[in-house]
């Protein structure tokens, strides 16, 4: 605790600001204060000793005050970076939308023309089958037809060769009807 019989006579006594100055007394000037004496005042040990103690007090306010102005600069500087860091993923979530939709639509386009295209080569396909289907037709028809007129022609031939057969057969029969004629050896002999 100070009093004034402890302070060496050197120290200048500092009084308390005027009410009149604006700013705010410093913790020094709480230390510093002087009051002077007074008839019937107050304890001068208990006054030096809550001055001190509130100098005290008011020095721990001011640090923490200081402390806690750093934080809020500290605090407001990560705002602004999260705030701008916020606006840069704003921008590139709503790019990255703008390219899924891009993309979702490119791709719905080209699938779209991919089943054009397909439906195109297979009605091409369907047709190119068709008329090969036709084509083997018409040649099985052609085949059957040649199969049908040579079926004809060899019943034909078997039933001209059944016929000479029977001619044959018929002419063997009329031969063995008929004697054969046998010349006459001796008239020759005779002449």
């Amino acid at each position: 605790m100070l009093n004034n019989e402890d302070l060496p006579p050197a120290v200048e006594t500092r009084r308390l600001p005027s009410p009149d100055r604006h700013s705010a007394p410093t913790p020094l000037d709480v230390r510093q204060a002087k009051f002077s004496t007074s008839m019937r005042g107050y304890e001068r040990n208990e006054v030096n000793a809550f001055l001190l103690e509130a100098a005290d007090g008011y020095e721990q306010a001011m640090r923490e005050n200081e402390r806690l102005r750093q934080e809020v600069a500290r605090l407001d500087a990560s705002l602004t970076q999260y705030r701008e860091l916020e606006g840069a993923l704003k921008g590139a979530l709503m790019s990255a939308q703008k390219v899924a939709d891009d993309m979702k639509e490119t791709a719905s386009l080209d699938a779209a023309r991919i089943v054009r295209e397909a439906e195109g080569r297979s009605a091409l396909i369907l047709q190119q089958a068709q008329a090969q289907l036709e084509d083997i037709q018409r040649e099985i028809d052609g085949l059957r037809l040649k199969r049908r007129e040579s079926e004809v022609a060899v019943e034909s031939i078997i039933a001209a060769l059944h016929n000479t057969l029977e001619y044959v057969r018929e002419q063997d029969q009329r031969e063995t009807r008929i004697i054969p004629h046998r010349p006459l050896l001796n008239v020759a002999q005779s002449a």
